[in-house]
């Protein structure tokens, strides 16, 4: 039988790109958002950016535009850039910018590493902290000291190697729940993440080695609906009962896409508009909310020739004019709700 070509992967160390991000900073980024998620600081976290970054140039423009909006809505707002660079798929499709940089199937996994720990570095540069969906686990040595929240997805929260990986990232990390909708498995996902574990990992030469997990007591549900929605108030509420039921804290984040949009960008301020109702009603438990953003409104498909670097090449996202008011509409309900409950608020 012929064995497939192999090519060599660098390892994390030699990817590990100097300047920009400060360690520091990641640090206090992931405290901040602890804090939110546990509602020790009375802000709303916003995971906001586009479904996956495919341009370098042109993510990098949003961050910069973003960060500039998340210092105006600070007191109320702590603002991730979502930097997602690797793509689930149920079946088959183009999977992000790290194993397919040059957007033609040939899989250039070498220099997408390059390339996409670069733009990681850089955009934490611009003071913003970064969230990322862990899709590979052997890739998460060369992301995970850029992030600040993480995220395992809908396709994979069931799957015992990313839980695995949840309990031992430094960071908050999300479990949304199944494409199905069902949210047993998210929950079981966050408290099997809140254990210890031991499992093999990437060193960082590149050679397997084990790794023991303390367990990541900042793991928590994300809803992200299914063929129905599930952030109405009533969805809010079952999944709080579930969470009690599984003995975790109340809190919660809602992605404003996918599944509770019925994948339409445009019903995206539909959603948001009812979580900001919910926020200002007092829900404390809301502790964030995901909206797929990018610079242009729509999406492009992979083939065209050459690829737009304002529009995303994956999910259709809301343009950057769309995405102001939403950010507005949330600071104001949390700016209700922080008031009527006030709370110590930390600084970013």
């Amino acid at each position: 039988m012929r064995m497939p070509d192999q090519d060599t992967l660098p390892s994390p160390a030699e990817v590990a790109t100097g300047g920009g991000a400060v360690p520091e900073d990641i640090a206090r980024h992931r405290e901040t958002v602890a804090n939110v998620l546990a509602r020790r600081d009375s802000r709303l976290l916003v995971v906001v950016g586009p479904c996956s970054v495919h341009d370098p140039a042109g993510g990098l423009e949003y961050a910069h535009r973003l960060a500039d909006v998340a210092a105006r809505f600070a007191d109320d707002l702590v603002v991730v850039l979502r930097a997602y660079l690797e793509k689930p798929r149920t079946i088959s499709g183009w999977t992000g910018l790290i194993p397919d940089p040059t957007l033609d199937g040939k899989g250039d996994l070498a220099s997408g590493m390059r390339i996409g720990r670069r733009f990681l570095v850089d955009a934490a540069a611009t003071g913003l902290p970064l969230a990322y969906e862990f899709v590979d686990p052997l890739l998460a040595p060369y992301i995970a000291d850029t992030v600040s929240w993480g995220a395992i997805g809908a396709r994979t929260v069931a799957s015992q190697p990313h839980r695995h990986l949840a309990s031992w990232l430094p960071m908050p990390v999300g479990m949304k729940n199944c494409v199905s909708g069902r949210l047993d498995t998210a929950v079981a996902a966050v408290r099997a993440a809140g254990l210890p574990h031991v499992f093999p990992g990437a060193a960082p030469d590149g050679r397997l080695r084990i790794l023991r997990s303390a367990g990541n007591p900042d793991a928590h549900v994300v809803l992200r609906g299914g063929p129905k929605p599930n952030h109405h108030a009533h969805a809010v509420a079952d999944a709080l009962d579930a969470l009690t039921a599984g003995g975790l804290p109340h809190r919660l984040v809602v992605d404003a896409s996918h599944g509770n949009s019925g994948k339409d960008h445009n019903r995206q301020p539909v959603v948001v508009a009812d979580l900001a109702d919910q926020i200002s009603a007092g829900n404390d438990a809301l502790a964030g909310v995901m909206i797929e953003s990018y610079l242009s409104d729509g999406r492009q498909d992979v083939g065209q020739v050459p690829p737009r670097p304002d529009l995303s090449i994956t999910d259709a996202c809301l343009g950057w004019e769309r995405t102001v008011p939403l950010l507005e509409s949330l600071a104001c309900a949390n700016a209700v709700r922080r008031i009527s409950s006030p709370r110590k608020v930390g600084a970013l």
